[in-house]
């Protein structure tokens, strides 16, 4: 099949985030400019340089009332954010902060979740997670969008300091099955890393 219109795919819903993944997901966490905690998942997240590290995620659904993500207009307004990264034990309480509440919201309490101190910025980390990315906000870009109701957005971070949980080091390296890193596929569809192969490049 061949499809470049949404509305003529003839599918039951829209296969594009289906197609592109797995995911990984950006747990992030920010604080508004009084102070209050904010915890929200994107699965528009990845790496894209290590010298620095810098990563890149999409806040694009808008609030269900209207108006910028909390996550974004924190980020803009403070400069820092933090992405926490979900192991698949923690499913439930990521699920449980993508809810839509009200700013004043904290959804670490929402979820259940410790908020621990970072080093190099002011934004809490989610204690539980196997790693978290401290982060200073580089830029946001706005790209287009093909509906009125859906702002998209590109926030690029670098890392200032990276947390890793003892527990998921093995032998010097990350172990993925002590890790089981949670991603995103299409639908209500998540997967987790529990096979690991290896590949040596010809050069």
């Amino acid at each position: 099949m061949f499809y470049d219109d949404p509305k003529q795919h003839n599918l039951k819903h829209n296969p594009f985030k289906a197609l592109v993944a797995p995911r990984p997901i950006a747990w992030v966490s920010s604080v508004d400019v009084d102070g209050v905690p904010n915890l929200a998942p994107f699965s528009f997240f990845n790496a894209v340089a290590d010298t620095p590290p810098t990563i890149v995620f999409a806040p694009n659904n808008p609030r269900p009332g209207g108006g910028t993500k909390d996550t974004l207009r924190n980020i803009e307004q403070t400069n820092e954010f933090v992405v926490n990264l979900c192991g698949y034990d923690l499913r439930e309480q990521m699920n449980t902060s993508s809810a839509h509440v009200d700013p004043e919201i904290d959804e670490f309490a929402l979820a259940g979740l410790t908020a621990e101190p970072c080093v190099h910025v002011s934004v809490p980390r989610v204690g539980e997670a196997p790693v978290a990315l401290e982060c200073t906000f580089l830029t946001r870009l706005r790209l287009p969008s093909t509906s009125p109701k859906v702002e998209n957005n590109l926030v690029i971070g670098q890392v200032v300091g990276i947390h890793i949980d003892d527990a998921i080091i093995s032998d010097g390296l990350i172990d993925m099955a002590a890790y089981r890193p949670l991603a995103r596929l299409g639908y209500m569809d998540y997967t987790m890393v529990d096979h690991v192969f290896s590949m040596r490049r010809p050069d």
